[in-house]
């Protein structure tokens, strides 16, 4: 496997872009993305260190979004009227700028429906974040609701024109993602959710209240241990 191999995995297990990952192993530095696993000498049940990139703000929006916090979130440039501005910012204007904001609340949104912070997620979409955007592998954030299960977040996201049909870089849907990573249950609760709202239901949430959420855990699919720092 590759570091990139792995990194791709890694956008769906953590829920962090892959653009935005940062992997350590030891004190050999960063991992290139070209270099396989093997080449580093990472053996079974080694530590590889996530962190994320420290340019433009980024480390304090993905934390933000790691805990769910909507009043964090908001002063870290998720809007066209924010006051937060980074070095490389500070000088955006018009276009550029709502580019720029656009993209840090859409990461946002991606990590928090990720996450499962179902009020976090409500409170990014009315603001206005894309749930039709893509990450750099081509994935929305309801591909990673759906690679861990995260049946809470799936209303919001659908009821603000998400699709399970969307396809990222290597093909995937949301369902077939569900599928791969067998959580059928999901899988059968998303195409019926979608199909409701698609036909006008006015309360689409009901299928949510009456079914748990499934319990993720990426531990059991991905055997790796990971720290974020």
């Amino acid at each position: 496997m590759t570091v990139r191999e792995l990194k791709e995995e890694l956008d769906l297990m953590v829920g962090i872009p892959f653009n935005l990952q940062r992997l350590q192993f030891l004190d050999q530095g960063i991992l290139m993305d070209d270099a396989t696993l093997k080449f580093y000498d990472v053996i079974p049940g080694a530590v590889i260190s996530l962190c994320i990139w420290h340019y433009d703000g980024w480390t304090e929006l993905v934390l933000a979004a790691v805990e769910g916090d909507p009043s964090k979130l908001s002063c870290l440039g998720i809007s066209e009227d924010t006051f937060y501005r980074t070095a490389n910012s500070q000088h955006f204007k018009g276009e550029q700028w709502r580019q720029w904001t656009a993209q840090r609340a859409f990461v946002a949104l991606y990590i928090s429906a990720h996450r499962g912070h179902v009020d976090a997620v409500q409170y990014l979409l009315e603001l206005g974040a894309n749930c039709l955007g893509k990450s750099p592998l081509g994935r929305t954030p309801l591909h990673v609701v759906a690679a861990m299960g995260r049946m809470d977040c799936i209303g919001p996201l659908l009821e603000h024109g998400a699709s399970i049909h969307d396809r990222d870089a290597k093909g995937e849907t949301p369902i077939t993602i569900a599928r791969r990573l067998k959580r059928r249950n999901f899988e059968r609760r998303m195409f019926l959710l979608y199909w409701m709202i698609k036909s006008g239901n006015k309360d689409p949430t009901d299928l949510v209240m009456r079914e748990a959420p499934e319990k993720a855990s990426s531990g059991a699919v991905l055997k790796k241990s990971l720290m974020l720092s």
